[in-house]
């Protein structure tokens, strides 16, 4: 068959003398030594392809497209297919030169197809060349306009490289006009030449240049945003008066990079710890290399043009110990039982924020809008001052990470337990004019948190006195909560469980037992220490904030135990009447013979798959039910050792539970039979992201589960109906897109910052979001992962407006249906998902009673949804794309 395709083109004659004069069409003539070349070529790749020899294959397709380009359109789909796999292989040899070679040699014969563009940019990405990403994805969706993946690829990377947080602080215009204010003061007052560190849009360098500064220069790391300063300095009418350079600060040089020492350095390279984005290490590197000498109090005649200072000036650190269950449950262990499972033998488990001086892996603190935590917080102290620092004293800067730990002590207020540390700052641009972070300012920034990692609940009350360390190892700024002193003694928070139940006489009542006098009390407490001094490092594994705030989610392992449960009772029913199992003709036959016991898998058992992503007990819990033999797909080695002491102590025996990523030799085919010959009792599918979003390719995964099930199996869950509702919220808009000139202080930043702007909001809290309810929530979409044949692609869905207002959003969460029976939601206070929201691009204005359509479309894993009012002719609204995969 390839022989009379090959046949029905002519080849090119390329040794043919061209003729003078007029050229006349030739007629490519026949090679058939070519021919036959191509032709066993082509055999070839496709006998390779067929054998899984994905690197030959893919050299003999080469070889074929390169001589018959006449071929691509014949062989595009099994090049791409073997591109792929080939380079899978080569990823996870680690051979990334070889697989980006492959890929380039690929686009010289496929310059315009969008998939192996956007295929090009996932690995990219991957490996963390985000820009580079970026440039795929946006050249593939260039290309295709509604090439779902692309777009889906495009959306991710966005928020990698112009996160959120750009667009609320460009929108914050008081920020902007004090920023604005301190740099005009400056530079009228004689500091003339002005070097802006980590320039963003380049707002800060445009106003100085707009304060009448002689020469500016910027510097800015990232190359997304280099490239974005530079389109907007060239649209505010300012290329060539500002020099932006694409690099660190830390890097430049004099007279290399700008020709002389600068008078005035304006940055913001703060994060919500304040010394999280390198400010002290950049600010001593332009001190030492790029900044005229501070100004001196021995000759204080010299003028500002010939004397350096940096705006902010300095800043002030505020902290105060916090009561707050949503950050408790984030951080570390709550329960004592979970699915029926006891805790208590997984030992001490944490998240990897932590100030320990033991791991340095883990991240000292992490961030939070205090005032949108679910369930609110407790202070439990008067804020305190934590540090001051001068960022115009080079020397104070210096030995900042040489400081001595200090200690302070902190009245107790208010009673509850402790949790974290919330810390935020006061940044002084100069002598008059400061910004604030705090959680009661209505302020872009978030605050640092601090969490507590004691492996025990520690009440507090009023009276006692919290010690907590301060220090700056690492440039980082770091409080440790460390004891509590009450009624005279101080108890570490690490080894007691409660002041009022010292380690050595916990007493049943709670309280000290009033005999034990002075002497028995030093004697116990020198044997705790020796016991301490023995033990070396606590021991415990690190579960991410997610995983753990899983962990803690009751509801959700209790309805997963009720459900499981159930199907094991029908199947055992079944097989009780039917004999044994058939599964596609094949008699289920045990895997292995084990003595039987109460939780024993059994001489036939039922196999449980569970492929949820990162620590999950589901695997155990489903162990735990007897006759089960159950894998789990977690990875981490720590993390299965947690799971075989918990199965040790609940009485489930050792062969119940097994690891299947261990067994699989392609992570990639993970679903699959448990043998040749068995198939699965259930398998249970992750299928919503923490952020809010729907799992990419879940559908084409459960359409693969359902072939692997037996006769009764079931996936879980077994349905997902995806609700919203209609809302009005300044809030989103302001965290999605720059709100035209007015809050850039009239500089034109909004149309090329926003074209990152993404259509959906994740990781968000609608019952903190400050928004209005302009209707009732309504079912948007079906999900079904046990029925095929019971899914569609689009739907329409009306909803009425509740009150009037401008529709801005779309809010978004999920009922996760286990069976016809049982369900958990993805949108109350015990769970461990956010919500997203789609943020239309124009506001909606509704009346009350207004009916509002919605058009619903799921494309494999990614919904769009458009709302238009029915009623009233012209008054019609879009909502953008809802990326609900992928992030």
């Amino acid at each position: 068959m390839h022989d009379c395709v090959i046949h029905i083109y002519r080849m090119p004659n390329t040794s043919t003398r061209p003729k003078r004069g007029r050229r006349n069409r030739r007629v490519p003539r026949e090679d058939p030594a070519r021919n036959e070349l191509v032709s066993r070529s082509l055999e070839s790749a496709q006998q390779c392809l067929f054998n899984q020899d994905y690197g030959t294959a893919f050299v003999h397709y080469l070889l074929v497209l390169n001589l018959a380009p006449v071929l691509k359109d014949f062989a595009s789909e099994s090049f791409r297919f073997t591109l792929f796999k080939w380079a899978d292989e080569l990823d996870s040899l680690g051979r990334i030169q070889d697989l980006f070679d492959c890929y380039e040699q690929a686009l010289e014969l496929f310059p315009t197809d969008e998939v192996i563009i956007n295929s090009m940019g996932e690995h990219l990405f991957r490996m963390g060349f985000r820009d580079e990403a970026a440039g795929h994805f946006h050249k593939a969706l260039k290309l295709k306009p509604d090439y779902p993946e692309a777009k889906e690829n495009f959306y991710r990377v966005a928020n990698w490289l112009v996160e959120r947080w750009h667009f609320l602080m460009l929108n914050d215009r008081r920020r902007n006009h004090k920023y604005q204010q301190a740099i005009q003061k400056a530079v009228e007052g004689g500091c003339n030449t002005v070097l802006d560190i980590g320039t963003g849009t380049g707002i800060l360098g445009m106003c100085a240049k707009k304060a009448g500064a002689a020469e500016v220069y910027a510097c800015e790391l990232s190359k997304t945003m280099y490239e974005l300063a530079c389109e907007v300095v060239t649209a505010n009418g300012m290329n060539g008066r500002i020099k932006i350079l694409h690099m660190k600060s830390l890097e430049m040089e004099v007279p290399k990079d700008i020709p002389k020492r600068v008078s005035l350095v304006v940055t913001e390279t703060v994060d919500a710890g304040l010394f999280g984005e390198g400010i002290i290490e950049s600010l001593i590197h332009a001190w030492n290399h790029l900044l005229l000498p501070p100004q001196s109090t021995q000759d204080p005649s010299r003028p500002p043009s010939q004397t350096g200072r940096v705006i902010p000036a300095g800043a002030t650190v505020f902290g105060m110990a916090v009561q707050c269950l949503e950050i408790r449950r984030h951080h570390r262990l709550c329960v004592s039982e979970v699915g029926g499972l006891a805790t208590a033998a997984a030992g001490e488990l944490h998240s990897p924020v932590s100030c320990s001086s033991e791991d340095d892996s883990t991240e000292p603190y992490t961030t939070e809008r205090l005032s949108r935590l679910p369930g609110g917080y407790t202070p439990l102290t008067e804020p305190f001052n934590a540090l001051d620092i001068d960022f115009n004293n080079v020397q104070e800067l210096e030995g900042l990470c040489s400081r001595e730990v200090s200690r302070v002590r902190l009245p107790v207020t208010g009673e509850g337990l402790l949790d974290a540390l919330a810390v935020w700052f006061q940044l002084h641009l100069d002598q008059e004019s400061s910004l604030s972070t705090g959680p009661k300012e209505d302020t872009c920034w978030e605050q640092a948190i601090y969490p507590v990692q004691t492996p025990h609940n520690f009440p507090l009350r009023p009276g006692d006195e919290l010690i907590v360390e301060i220090s700056c190892r690492d440039a980082y700024l770091r409080l440790c909560s460390v004891a509590v002193a009450r009624d005279g003694r101080e108890f570490c928070l690490d080894d007691c469980l409660d002041p009022d139940k010292p380690r050595n006489n916990p007493g049943p009542s709670g309280n000290p037992n009033p005999s034990l006098n002075a002497e028995a009390e030093l004697c116990s407490a020198l044997a705790c220490l020796g016991t301490e001094q023995s033990s070396g490092p606590r021991d415990y594994t690190m579960l991410e904030c997610a995983e753990m705030a899983l962990l803690n989610n009751q509801p959700y392992h209790d309805s997963f135990r009720r459900a499981l449960a159930k199907l094991i009772t029908n199947l055992k029913d079944a097989r009780s009447v039917q004999g044994p199992i058939q599964g596609q003709g094949l008699e289920v036959m045990p895997l292995t013979d084990p003595p039987s016991g109460p939780m024993d898998p059994g001489p036939d058992p039922f196999y449980v798959l569970d492929v949820s992503e990162g620590f999950s007990v589901l695997s155990l819990m489903a162990a735990s039910q007897g006759q089960v033999k159950a894998y789990s797909s977690v990875e981490k080695t720590q993390h299965q050792a947690v799971l075989r002491r918990l199965a040790r102590a609940n009485g489930v025996p050792e062969e119940a539970l097994e690891f299947w990523l261990n067994q699989v030799e392609d992570e990639q085919a993970v679903l699959q039979r448990p043998s040749r010959e068995k198939l699965w009792s259930a398998i249970i599918l992750d299928c919503v992201e923490t952020c809010g979003l729907v799992r990419q390719k879940l559908m084409e995964k459960a359409t693969l589960a359902r072939c692997l099930l037996e006769d009764g199996g079931q996936i879980f869950p077994e349905r997902i109906v995806v609700y919203g509702m209609l809302v009005e919220s300044d809030t989103l808009l302001l965290e999605s897109a720059v709100q035209g000139q007015e809050p850039t202080l009239g500089f034109n930043i909004a149309p090329f910052i926003n074209q990152f702007t993404v259509p959906v909001h994740v990781f968000l809290d609608l019952s903190t979001l400050q928004c209005r309810h302009l209707s009732d929530s309504v079912e948007l979409f079906i999900l079904d992962l046990m029925n095929t044949n019971a899914n569609y692609t689009n739907r329409d869905v009306k909803v009425q407006a509740s009150a009037s207002g401008r529709v801005t959003a779309v809010p978004f969460w999920y009922q996760i249906h286990l069976n016809e029976e049982i369900s958990v939601s993805t949108f109350n206070q015990d769970s461990h998902w956010k919500q997203a929201a789609v943020v239309l691009h124009q506001p909606l204005a509704v009346r009350e009673g207004d009916w509002v359509r919605l058009a619903v479309t799921l494309q494999k894993s990614s919904i769009s949804i458009s709302a238009s009012i029915e009623e009233e002719a012209g008054e019609t609204g879009t909502v953008d794309s809802v990326r609900e995969s992928a992030q």
